[in-house]
């Protein structure tokens, strides 16, 4: 059985971070801001990957994207996976030069089905997230894209079944109707993919205090659980955190940071 693992996910504009609540964003500051109030150093011994996600609602310039995947992937030693407006194979080539582990795919899942094909292909299926995003619409759960501006008609169930039969290796799956409400995953819906996916999931979309990090890593299928809440965890709040669900007998993930600090 894979380890769980604590995710933080940043939401970038260009080079401004952004907070975000029911998809609608706020700017927080810029990587100067980021850089000032976390301890990249520290935070790697605390978090096991980070996420990165393109979120311009005006333009989504990848070329700036991946420069700033870059700047952020040489302040930390942890896995990083970043997507957003990748349309083309050279946008995945793009990030995955300037420092990433992994690409996030979201609207291509639907539209370019080939190039999703293409990616997995080319880079495996270990390096590609199929990022999912979902609210319920007139009762019953609806998948959307476009940064959750455009319906695709599909539950959560095909669209899981849609990116197992493109290939890739993992799903981040967000609750809009949660995201930045604090008020804790949809465990339900989490609870009903367990016997819909066969790739390891990652829960986004809730978090307002540590139990609720368990909650979710007490969900089979879950291995990661992610939050953008850039304010619960500031200074220590990550180590906190870990702490926290440590002492919940959570079988997390480990790392030799020894060895990646050499590295």
């Amino acid at each position: 059985m894979l380890k769980k693992r604590l995710i933080f996910t940043l939401l970038l504009d260009n080079d401004t971070i952004q907070l975000s609540r029911n998809f609608s964003l706020q700017a927080v500051g810029n990587l100067e801001w980021l850089y000032a109030h976390f301890d990249f150093d520290s935070m790697a011994q605390a978090i096991d990957e980070l996420v990165l996600l393109n979120v311009g609602r005006t333009s989504k310039s990848i070329v700036e994207f991946s420069k700033i995947v870059g700047l952020i992937s040489k302040k930390c030693f942890m896995p990083i996976a970043a997507g957003g407006g990748i349309i083309c194979i050279e946008d995945a080539y793009r990030i995955l030069d300037s420092g990433a582990d992994k690409v996030v795919v979201n609207t291509a899942l639907y539209e370019d089905r080939d190039l999703v094909t293409e990616m997995v292909k080319i880079f495996g299926s270990q390096c590609v997230v199929a990022s999912i995003d979902y609210k319920y619409v007139n009762n019953s759960d609806e998948v959307f894209t476009s940064n959750g501006m455009r319906g695709t008609g599909l539950t959560v169930a095909e669209a899981i079944s849609n990116a197992e039969h493109l290939g890739i290796g993992e799903i981040y799956l967000t609750s809009m109707e949660r995201d930045g409400t604090g008020q804790g995953y949809d465990l339900n819906m989490l609870s009903r993919v367990v016997d819909l996916c066969q790739v390891p999931i990652i829960a986004s979309g809730g978090v307002g205090d540590f139990e609720h990090f368990i909650k979710g890593m007490q969900v089979e299928s879950v291995t990661g659980t992610s939050t953008a809440n850039i304010f619960n965890f500031l200074g220590e709040g990550f180590s906190e955190a870990r702490s926290h669900i440590s002492q919940a007998e959570i079988d997390l993930a480990r790392w030799d940071f020894e060895i990646l600090n050499r590295e």
